[in-house]
């Protein structure tokens, strides 16, 4: 009768042991666990049939008979016949003691529990680490861990399995684990944790573990602290902010680029995502090889204060580093090597609230002052001109006096195409010209007095002598009759655009016949399409980056943006403050530009409105519809650029380029329609190429990288665009892209080539054209060969190349031509070279960069060098908005020395 008694009972206990092995969990209560300790008793053994309670080793459990007549104590007999009967594991509990190192075996017949206790206080955080190794070389089931705290349980196996890119497998023998402190409201209270120890291996698994304190787990501000970590040992720290200080800088160095690591900031709650698989699961993150930055504000923290995590990753791909081999076998596990890394940790405050304020007042300061310079300019200049005019009015001179008092260039004409020497000659149509206008010149004096005075004898007489001193040598080389050659009686000579502008000798009035009111109404449409374009552009790209910048505060993911996090202080919502702010320039500048440009379009329509002769019939046309349009773009380059630096990344570059393109290629047709008013470009044209050559920029940074055949196609229709445009050029415009483009270019090379070697008619233009061909095929065939990843910062100086080429040739031929250029005009030449030369020293610093990983690119950056809160960008910014306002004050001014100067004398080039 025992026996069965006995049997059931065990049979019972197999089911509950069974079902509690199942779930892998028991319980116990608290006072329970607070008597056991209280009256020392280790060494106990659990048993499951006693209701999930402690007993003492001689005691199992105690049953009372219904007749109450007798106590059952059977404890050795029921163990000997339960054990067979079901395997049920032995739980044994020690008392174990911090910074003692524990060697055990466990197997699936017993389970080990290590029972520590520590004193937590409420003004003191201490550090607890769990570290484990596993000894055994081959074990059939991993080891399982479970940490059980107060408030949180911490679990994992050993060995511990991560998993890389494609499902790769990592084995890791070695654990460390740093546990979450929950928090405490009383003085000092003793807190009891417990480490369970069990494996499913039949087999004895022999491991370690080591249980001890961080003492440094609280980090102190500006002070210093290295420490190792690896994949399976990962690190993390509590910072408390100190009072008076909202905003600090988290910085982590290391001198080892590889293994890749991940720092992370997160708030103060259990569980502490350390590990690979999830520390981007919440708060702040950024990879990191050397270097790490981030900015935490206090605000963000309800608690004032943060853990800062440092977890090792398993491979090295998000950090640049070499992808590893593929596994033979679909779940073989890979050996991960040694991937331990020691880095620095320190926290400093960030800049205060004085220091945003001395920032935003230097940079509204330095533009300002542009403002109040220009207005003293302005002034001088106007006082300088009423002194003048009122010289004119009053002077008794001659008419070489007065021409040599307004400044008149004593140019002599010679042909245009051809380099001019001291042997250079005259055509009998130069002397013929010269001769007519004679009279006219005064009458770009603008004086009433002036023009009914007689020219003297004399002045007429040096004149006809020079023309025909020239006449002479011209005719004495040439062999034709004066009656067939001299002189051409057709009706159209002087309409026919065909003959007008394939004449050798060119000057600004053969390009200046139509009409201005229809050319002013043909540039004001410049300025009124950028202005559109500007709005349709610039409206979604604000919507876009501000959804880059949610996103980046939603995730926590700053490996989104490539800032300087050395230097990147934040306002609002806005992680890089100081990068936007240092691109007003642009915009205040571009502003006092169109400012400048209505000054001088009111001053001349006021002369247009008195007809006066020197606004009528003197100097470069006026035409300021592309000015207006390059201030336009100026302001628009600050704002896009702002835009591009609240998430600067790879696909945002474009979004900073596509104004330096309208920029550039504005300041060219600027340029050109100086001396060729009449032929340039429209503007409908104009941006439809511009259009073009950001479609294309685009398309570069969606396939361009490493793209053989998109290479091929762009270098080709780079160089097919580069030679119809000097076709262009070269023929003034009357060179037709049609059917018979093919048969005129054999009849052309047929004559001028094979039938009668001759040189070009044009030398100057076919110099420019060669040299411009040479640059930009050198440039297709270094795309091609290295086809480099930055494909808009390629075509961006594609653009620059071409303008600064046309550029130099201009003011080459404007000083070989007699002219001269004015004491502001060379100022803002040498002040605006200087300020590029200093703009594109901060711009090669390369403080980030998207063309490596986020990582890497941290690598690079740097802290503020100017008031704390500019970093080498933002003077990039400064100098670079100052240098293009220059550079459009200087294509606003170089001409000024012809403003008195006959249209019929100004040659084109």
């Amino acid at each position: 009768m025992l026996f069965a008694h006995v049997y059931a009972v065990s049979r019972y206990a197999c089911a509950m042991t069974s079902r509690d092995a199942a779930s892998g969990q028991y319980q116990q209560t608290t006072g329970e666990r607070a008597d056991r300790h209280r009256h020392g008793r280790t060494g106990s053994r659990f048993h499951p049939f006693n209701g999930g309670r402690l007993a003492p080793p001689g005691f199992c459990f105690s049953s009372q008979a219904d007749d109450g007549s007798r106590m059952l104590r059977f404890c050795p007999v029921l163990l000997v016949l339960m054990l067979p009967a079901c395997g049920a594991s032995v739980v044994i509990q020690r008392d174990a003691q911090f910074d003692v190192t524990y060697d055990d075996t466990v197997t699936s017949d017993n389970q080990t529990i290590y029972s520590y206790n520590h004193t937590v206080s409420r003004n003191k955080t201490e550090g607890v680490r769990v570290s484990v190794e596993l000894l055994s070389e081959s074990a059939q089931s991993p080891v399982l861990f479970v940490v059980r705290q107060k408030q949180a349980v911490l679990s994992f196996q050993v060995p511990l399995i991560l998993r890389g890119l494609y499902q790769r497998k990592y084995q890791y023998t070695q654990v460390g684990r740093t546990l979450c402190q929950p928090p405490t409201k009383a003085e000092a209270e003793t807190q009891f944790f417990y480490v369970d120890v069990s494996t499913l291996s039949s087999a004895g698994v022999h491991y370690q573990l080591r249980v001890s304190r961080v003492d440094s787990f609280t980090l102190q501000t500006d002070k210093k602290f290295s420490f190792n970590a690896t994949p399976s040992q990962p690190q993390f720290f509590k910072y408390m902010f100190p009072d008076g200080v909202d905003t600090v800088i988290v910085k982590v160095n290391s001198q080892k680029n590889f293994p890749c690591s991940v720092m992370s900031i997160q708030d103060i709650q259990c569980p502490v995502y350390d590990l690979d698989n999830n520390v981007a699961f919440i708060g702040m993150y950024q990879t990191m090889t050397t270097t790490a930055a981030i900015t935490v504000q206090r605000k963000d923290f309800p608690s004032n204060s943060f853990y800062v995590v440092v977890v090792v990753k398993t491979e090295d791909e998000a950090c640049g580093g070499p992808l590893r081999f593929y596994p033979l076998l679909p779940d073989q596990l890979l050996d991960p090597g040694n991937r331990s890394k020691t880095l620095d940790v320190i926290v400093s405050p960030a800049i205060n609230s004085e220091v945003y304020v001395m920032g935003m007042l230097f940079c509204l300061g330095i533009f300002l002052s542009f403002y109040l310079l220009t207005f003293l300019v302005a002034c001088v200049e106007n006082k300088r001109m009423n002194r003048k005019r009122e010289g004119l009015l009053n002077a008794d001179t001659s008419p070489a006096e007065t021409a040599s008092l307004l400044g008149k260039a004593s140019v002599s004409p010679y042909e245009y195409g051809s380099f001019a020497d001291n042997g250079s000659t005259l055509s009998s149509e130069a002397v013929t010209d010269s001769l007519a206008s004679t009279d006219g010149n005064c009458g770009c004096m603008g004086s009433e007095t002036f023009k009914r005075r007689i020219i003297s004898a004399h002045h007429v007489a040096i004149r006809i002598d020079r023309s025909l001193e020239s006449v002479a040598r011209s005719r004495q080389e040439s062999l034709s009759s004066v009656e067939e050659d001299d002189y051409d009686t057709l009706v159209d000579i002087d309409s026919d655009k065909n003959i007008v502008r394939t004449k050798k000798f060119l000057c600004v009035s053969d390009l200046a016949r139509k009409d201005k009111r229809i050319l002013s109404k043909k540039y004001q449409i410049y300025f009124w399409n950028i202005a559109t374009i500007a709005v349709f552009y610039a409206l979604p790209v604000i919507q876009l980056v501000i959804t880059y910048q949610t996103v980046v505060n939603v995730t926590g993911n700053q490996d989104i943006c490539y800032y300087n996090f050395l230097c990147a202080h934040p306002l609002g919502a806005l992680s890089s403050f100081n990068n936007i702010l240092s691109n007003l320039g642009y915009v205040l500048l571009g502003l006092l530009f169109l400012l400048i440009v209505l000054q001088r379009d009111i001053l001349h329509n006021r002369a247009l409105e008195r007809n006066e002769s020197t606004a009528l019939e003197c100097g470069i046309p006026k035409h300021f519809g592309l000015y207006y349009a390059m201030g336009t773009a100026l302001m628009m380059e600050g704002l896009l650029s702002a835009c591009y630096h609240v998430c600067p990344n790879y696909t945002n570059f474009q979004f900073d380029t596509s104004f330096m393109y309208m920029i550039a290629g504005l300041c060219m047709l600027k340029l050109y329609q100086k001396r060729h008013p009449d032929i340039n470009a429209s503007a409908y044209s104009a941006y439809a190429c511009l259009a073009a050559v950001i479609f294309f920029s685009v398309l570069g940074v969606v396939f361009g990288k490493g793209n053989t055949v998109f290479w091929i196609v762009f270098s080709v229709i780079h160089i097919l665009a580069t030679l119809l445009l000097s076709t262009q050029l070269y023929y003034m415009g009357r060179w037709r892209l049609d059917s018979g483009i093919l048969r005129r270019m054999l009849n052309v090379i047929y004559t001028d080539c094979i039938r009668q070697c001759s040189g070009p008619m044009y030398i100057d233009r076919m110099v420019l054209l060669v040299m411009g061909n040479i640059v930009n095929w050198s440039l297709a065939a270094y795309g091609l060969i290295k086809r480099p990843n930055d494909f808009a910062s390629y075509l961006l100086a594609i653009a620059i190349c071409n303008l600064l080429l046309y550029f130099a040739f201009y003011i080459i031929m404007k000083l070989r031509s007699g002219e001269r250029i004015q004491c502001l005009a060379l100022v803002c030449i040498l002040f605006t070279a200087v300020v590029w030369g200093f703009a594109l020293f901060f711009f090669f610093q390369g403080l980030s960069t998207w063309q490596k990983t986020p990582a890497e690119s941290r690598e690079h950056n740097r802290e503020c060098i100017l008031l704390s809160f500019f970093d080498d960008h933002d003077i990039w910014h400064f100098l670079s908005s100052i240098a293009m306002f220059g550079s459009f004050l200087v294509l606003l001014t170089m001409d000024d020395d012809l403003d008195t100067v006959q249209r019929d004398k100004i040659y084109v080039f």
